[in-house]
């Protein structure tokens, strides 16, 4: 085979240089946009459960299985680095794109906001189980749970209350049936400070129950809890394996993809 038809996979890559950015997050969209607006090839993949998110770029929803999975679409698409921005508890995503990353031989980078840091006046409770922070909601008689889906098996854990009113606050319905304690309220942040504190107080909430999700999309129903003395049930975030890269800020993502993009590295 001549030299030209044998480098030619590797000639095209380099000057695709498609950046695969694994998303559903704030975060996600507004890198997903800042890139292709820096004229960079994006692809933006989001689990479509929620919304269509609205970005310029090509946009992925649903997964990968439709292309036979992840490792085959990034060689598909030749991709040339795959950024991971899911949220920072989804640990089975990040895992995946780590190692389907590595399978292909491309970088993978992830960007996870910084968690939350207790202020003075928090009443924080931090755990690493969910059936540890469950068992702790027994002697509470109105819990807000702000903890995205909760599986067959956690909300078993709370139909044991049956003393409780339970309020489950997420942005898609539930996909399993709820405890008849277990009331849902469909929202999608981000949050203001005044509708938390309404929420908060008309429904006498006693405890408030959050993953450490970090940003101020969220972080209003923290600050209201604060002021009303309202403990919280913080479940700390899963360990992931390292990637090639963590940022903890957008700057540092733009300056570090930009930064391999523009020097073709």
């Amino acid at each position: 085979m001549p030299l030209a038809q044998t480098l030619r996979p590797f000639v095209e890559r380099a000057y695709n240089m498609c950046l695969l950015i694994l998303g559903g997050t704030a975060d996600g969209r507004y890198l997903a946009e800042f890139f292709y607006q820096q004229g960079l090839t994006v692809i933006y993949s989001v689990a479509g459960l929620v919304r269509r998110p609205e970005v310029n770029c090509q946009i992925v929803s649903g997964g990968f299985t439709q292309f036979g999975g992840l490792r085959e679409y990034i060689q598909q698409q030749r991709v040339a680095a795959l950024l991971d921005i899911t949220h920072p508890y989804a640990k089975t995503m990040s895992n995946t794109a780590l190692e389907a990353a590595r399978a292909c031989g491309v970088p993978c980078w992830r960007f996870h906001r910084a968690a939350w840091q207790s202020q003075p006046g928090d009443r924080w409770r931090c755990f690493s189980h969910w059936s540890e922070l469950a068992a702790n909601l027994a002697v509470y008689r109105r819990v807000l749970l702000t903890c995205g889906q909760l599986t067959q098996q956690q909300l078993a854990l709370l139909a044991a209350y049956g003393h409780q009113q339970q309020w489950l606050r997420t942005a898609c319905k539930p996909s399993i049936a709820l405890p008849r304690s277990v009331h849902w309220i469909k929202a999608i942040g981000p949050f203001a400070l005044q509708d938390e504190r309404q929420l908060l107080h008309t429904r006498a909430i006693d405890v408030l129950v959050s993953k450490n999700s970090g940003g101020e999309a969220t972080a209003a129903k923290l600050q209201a809890a604060r002021e009303f003395a309202i403990p919280v049930m913080m479940l700390d975030r899963p360990v992931l394996p390292d990637a090639d890269q963590t940022f903890y800020t957008r700057q540092q993502c733009k300056s570090y993809v930009l930064n391999r993009f523009n020097h073709g590295e």
